[in-house]
């Protein structure tokens, strides 16, 4: 055998895996920008969109966006309608159960962990993020709802906690679990309620307490903390109508694509 032909055969395999690989980061990044696009409202609930759509939305190769489809058709948040194309999924009452159940379910079994595993210094920095945005809503001068760069910031501390809470378990299989709910949670949000400047402060007060249950170690105190802020977020998403939680921001400063708060 020449020496020409056992390079190019020793090439192959190499190129082949570099090519698989580059396949999956694709199909990776395709998916977490389309996690991004749900987060910052512009992937709506029911909505529909094309492959071609998503290619232009994802900046993503059609390859890439085809083979990220069959995940979300898995996780529940896409569906593919003859005709029409690819719709978002649609927000009822049956995926607002469903969903907060799970959410329930999951963060239940991990504040049970967290709660003797968390160190001080952790749990310590986690709360002074939560003072950081009530001092900083208390400082201000001019309507909460001016500030979009206080608002984005209070909806980052308020998902990293929970999503803090979960990964602590160690668990891939909960995380990932965890995280595609987590869309559906925050779809149905970005559908009913927004985090508005009414809503900002007591929900860092209720962080505020559960993390002071963890600090004590008081495990369930936590827990009956946290199934009351969850019941909170369901129950304001059952009984709140999008224009009465609108009506709270001033006319003009109402955001074309929502943020929210869990």
């Amino acid at each position: 055998m020449s020496a020409k032909v056992q390079t190019a055969r020793a090439k192959a395999p190499r190129t082949a895996l570099a090519e698989n690989a580059q396949g999956v980061t694709q199909r990776a990044r395709a998916y977490q920008g389309f996690t991004q696009q749900i987060l910052s409202g512009k992937i709506r609930s029911g909505q529909f969109v094309s492959q071609r759509e998503l290619m232009t939305l994802l900046d993503m190769p059609l390859a890439a966006v085809r083979e990220m489809i069959p995940r979300l058709e898995a996780g529940g948040l896409i569906k593919t309608v003859p005709q029409r194309g690819l719709q978002i999924a649609h927000v009822d009452l049956k995926l607002i159960r469903n969903a907060f159940q799970v959410r329930s379910l999951i963060e239940r079994e991990a504040v049970q962990h967290f709660v003797h595993s968390a160190s001080d210094s952790e749990l310590q920095a986690i709360e002074a993020s939560h003072q950081d945005i009530l001092s900083r809503a208390s400082a201000l001068d001019q309507p909460l709802a001016s500030d979009r760069t206080l608002l984005d910031d209070a909806q980052a501390v308020d998902w990293g906690l929970h999503d803090r809470l979960v990964d602590a378990l160690g668990n891939d299989i909960l995380s990932e679990i965890y995280r595609v709910n987590s869309l559906r949670v925050r779809l149905i949000k970005l559908e009913h309620s927004v985090i508005t400047p009414a809503r900002l402060i007591p929900a860092m007060q209720e962080h505020l307490r559960f993390i002071a249950a963890l600090l004590r170690r008081d495990a369930l105190d936590a827990t009956q903390l946290l199934d009351e802020h969850i019941n909170s977020a369901r129950n304001r998403v059952m009984t709140a109508p999008l224009e009465q939680v609108r009506s709270e921001w001033e006319p003009s400063l109402i955001p074309s694509t929502p943020r929210n708060i869990t």
